[in-house]
């Protein structure tokens, strides 16, 4: 595989993918439970959170832009995490999944993303140094707008909260996540792996996503399997990186079961 960035990025300490997986398993089980400092606890002094990738990342000076980043997107909601595979690269995760985002008793919205954790060692223990959902703003919009009337109050409650929290610079920071590689970069990237040796082509069902200028999908060939991240510049890819190592089969059986 040509030009295709893979192997593990080890800090020259030994990794326990089964100890990193039950690290980030904390974050959407502190979601679950609403435990707002337990989740913001997960993180480095000095993290960095973008989400959606391709929107103004959150800067962590002190603890309370992750508080403000907590109460203004998880707080107010009730998160579903439905996990597919997982892959570990040194002190790096990432996990092929979608999320259920319950924002009313009648307004549900379905977010399929590869949300990576990069992680370090701090104070003793893991931490999140930073954290990168690739997800699509737009579909994520179109599918509130289509719940009509109903996703009216949440969709103005959102937004209020996005203002008083984050600012006026945060919420225009946000939806710079609306433009994106697009259909152009996905396509740019699956022709240029298709001229791969051996070629690679998308897993049939498997998302693709173009978040920002990063297009990530998960693609087979030969005897590989794994999910390919690469940022488009025009025809060109640049960043390329493939995630090899699912551990999902040898530590949790491999099937696919609902998170909340």
């Amino acid at each position: 595989m040509s030009g295709i960035a893979t192997g593990d990025a080890h800090d020259g300490a030994a990794v326990d993918a089964a100890a990193l997986l039950a690290f980030v398993e904390r974050s959407p089980a502190a979601v679950a439970q609403h435990d707002r400092a337990g989740w913001i606890a997960l993180f480095a002094a000095d993290c960095v959170i973008e989400d959606p990738v391709g929107s103004r990342p959150h800067r962590a000076g002190d603890r309370d832009v992750i508080a403000r980043f907590y109460d203004t997107f998880i707080a107010p909601n009730v998160i579903l995490f439905h996990r597919g595979r997982d892959y570990v690269d040194g002190l790096q995760v990432l996990r092929d999944l979608s999320i259920e985002i319950r924002m009313a008793p009648r307004v549900a919205i379905r977010v399929p993303m590869y949300l990576v954790y990069e992680l370090c060692r701090e104070a003793g223990g893991l931490r999140i140094r930073r954290l990168a959902a690739h997800w699509e703003l737009r579909p994520m919009l179109l599918q509130l707008l289509r719940c009509g009337l109903r996703g009216l109050p949440p969709a103005l409650a959102l937004g209020l909260r996005m203002i008083r929290l984050q600012g006026l610079g945060g919420t225009l920071g946000f939806m710079r996540a609306w433009r994106s590689a697009g259909s152009t970069g996905k396509a740019a990237v699956i022709a240029a792996l298709a001229r791969e040796e051996p070629a690679l082509l998308p897993v049939a069902d498997a998302k693709v996503i173009a978040a920002g200028d990063d297009v990530t999908l998960r693609v087979s060939g030969a005897d590989v399997d794994g999910v390919f991240q690469a940022v488009t510049q025009g025809p060109a890819l640049q960043r390329r990186r493939f995630w090899t190592r699912a551990v999902n089969d040898c530590l949790r059986g491999g099937a696919a079961e609902p998170r909340c």
